[in-house]
């Protein structure tokens, strides 16, 4: 069970599903009265998003396992390592994809009508990288996709809140990883691999991470307009923003020895701080 947890990196899943259950919480705000959307909207919601994300992590790491074999950084991965062999990997990407149909099922119909297109876009990730430095782009699309997921799982249909959800997880995302890409730069640039540092330098690519995290906390308070939030979320969006600028203050091309830091604990602080903010926010509206 540890490895195949450790194959799926399932400690990450703290990024995307706070986004999820945002989604979700402020939906049944706006569609409800209340920010309870129901035990069955809540365990469904949460299947789907373990399921989808074991499904895009473990094709992303059985694709990439010759890429993977090559970069020192990344050779002791499950599938390279030998400790997960290909057709297990894939053998767990077939049964997560099968328990997503089921519960997109439970939710609504335009959850179960869009699950293929989600499909798509989870195992494609890892053939973006060959073919383009917009790969970036094609991650944050799949991960803010469980944001709107969210939304839509309470309300059946999209709304301006599901698009401005998305929209933020999208540019947090593409900041985020831009960051994280950094770590294989003189890799990705010896082994033809695309990505936006490789494509325009650290220095460059840093500044365009910047840029789009600065747009992630103007979009954060466009959620907050459109949804019609409390202060509680506005303190929520205001402490997101100083993360971000934690984030790219501990960074920087000349030290980049911080980068995992930046990566996985600032980002996980940010989206436990977006739910916190949220649930806080919701309660306080439906008290009140």
């Amino acid at each position: 069970m540890k490895t195949f947890l450790d194959l799926v990196k399932f400690e990450h899943t703290v990024f995307a599903l706070p986004f999820a259950y945002a989604g979700m919480l402020l939906a049944s705000m706006q569609e409800r009265g209340t920010g309870w959307p129901g035990w069955h909207t809540l365990l469904w919601v949460t299947v789907a998003m373990a399921a989808a994300r074991t499904a895009a992590m473990g094709a992303n790491r059985v694709i990439d396992r010759v890429i993977d074999a090559r970069n020192p950084r990344t050779a002791g991965r499950e599938v390279p390592a030998g400790k997960v062999s290909p057709a297990q990997a894939w053998a767990l990407v077939a049964v997560s994809l099968v328990v997503l149909a089921v519960a997109s099922a439970q939710l609504n119909p335009l959850c179960l009508l869009l699950m293929p297109l989600a499909v798509v876009f989870l195992i494609g990730y890892p053939y973006t990288k060959r073919y383009t430095w917009l790969c970036h782009v094609w991650l944050g699309i799949t991960d803010g996709a469980a944001a709107a997921g969210g939304w839509i799982a309470v309300t059946g249909e999209f709304a301006p809140g599901a698009w401005a959800l998305w929209a933020v997880v999208i540019f947090w995302m593409v900041g985020l990883d831009v960051i994280y890409a950094t770590m294989d730069y003189a890799f990705d640039v010896a082994n033809g691999i695309r990505s936006i540092p490789a494509r325009f330098g650290i220095p460059a690519a840093l500044k365009i991470a910047a840029a789009s995290h600065a747009l992630t906390f103007v979009l954060l308070l466009v959620v907050g307009a459109v949804t019609g939030a409390s202060f509680w979320y506005v303190l929520a969006a205001l402490v997101m923003g100083g993360i971000l600028l934690y984030e790219h203050r501990i960074v920087n091309p000349q030290d980049l020895g911080r980068v995992n830091v930046a990566f996985f604990d600032a980002n996980m602080w940010l989206a436990l701080t977006m739910l916190v903010g949220v649930i806080v926010d919701v309660t306080w509206r439906t008290l009140t």
